[in-house]
């Protein structure tokens, strides 16, 4: 039994975006897969992640994670610029395997010119729940 904590949002693609607060005039959204993404995958191998400073936009690729069974695209919720990457995960990918929604989240895109939560269309826990069970 695979874990969604209420406390951010999510992707139908099984990513999670949880929103870590203000800088400057934009909003840090951290980025990671889900605990059933991972679990799904096996054991992580590799993971490419985009470089600091690149554009991405919701729905696009933005970085992929290799297990022993496949390649994944993971994908942007939010439209921003990558404001961080997650360099542990340069040394020990499997990071994202052991604490998917902690040490082992992957971008940071810092979303500009958004009044309220950038998130906010994402679905919610109950909801990326019922889409797994459905699988």
């Amino acid at each position: 039994m695979t874990t969604t904590p209420d406390d951010r949002r999510y992707t139908d693609q099984h990513e999670w975006a949880l929103v870590q607060g203000t800088e400057g005039a934009g909003t840090v959204v951290r980025v990671g897969i889900t605990d059933h993404a991972q679990d799904a995958l096996g054991d992580i191998v590799f993971v490419q992640l985009p470089a600091v400073g690149e554009e991405v936009a919701p729905g696009n690729p933005i970085g992929e994670v290799e297990s022993t069974k496949s390649v994944s695209d993971v994908y942007s919720p939010v439209a921003g610029v990558v404001s961080a990457v997650n360099e542990v995960l340069t040394d020990t990918p499997e990071t994202v395997n052991a604490d998917p929604y902690g040490a082992g989240w992957l971008v940071e895109i810092t979303v500009t010119g958004d009044d309220g939560d950038p998130t906010a269309d994402l679905l919610d826990s109950a909801a990326y729940q019922a889409l797994v069970d459905a699988t």
